[in-house]
């Protein structure tokens, strides 16, 4: 099992949901109104000088679904028209959920 922690620019909500339907995967946590710089897509701060806003979800899926799932990831990080919007994928190893 793999926890994957993502934060995006709620501009790719809906595209990455649809990454998630497309994975198979339909449990997650979301937090809204996430703030923080990135290095690719800047200062998402929700500030009058930096209006841009993220979101964070947090995923818990089988090892293929979690590759499958980054793999998608990497797809919209690299799409010309998702790629100054900012996503960021984080994993890591699940020993145990209770």
């Amino acid at each position: 099992m793999k926890a994957i922690f993502l934060v995006h620019n709620v501009g790719i909500s809906d595209e990455l949901e649809e990454l998630l339907k497309k994975v198979g995967i339909e449990n997650f946590t979301r937090w809204e109104r996430v703030q923080g710089v990135g290095q690719s897509s800047g200062p998402h701060l929700g500030t009058h000088i930096w209006p841009s806003i993220n979101s964070a979800l947090f995923v818990v899926a089988d090892d293929e679904k979690a590759k499958v799932l980054l793999e998608g990831v990497r797809q919209l990080r690299t799409d010309p028209l998702f790629s100054k919007e900012g996503i960021k994928a984080f994993c890591w190893d699940i020993t145990e959920i209770t």
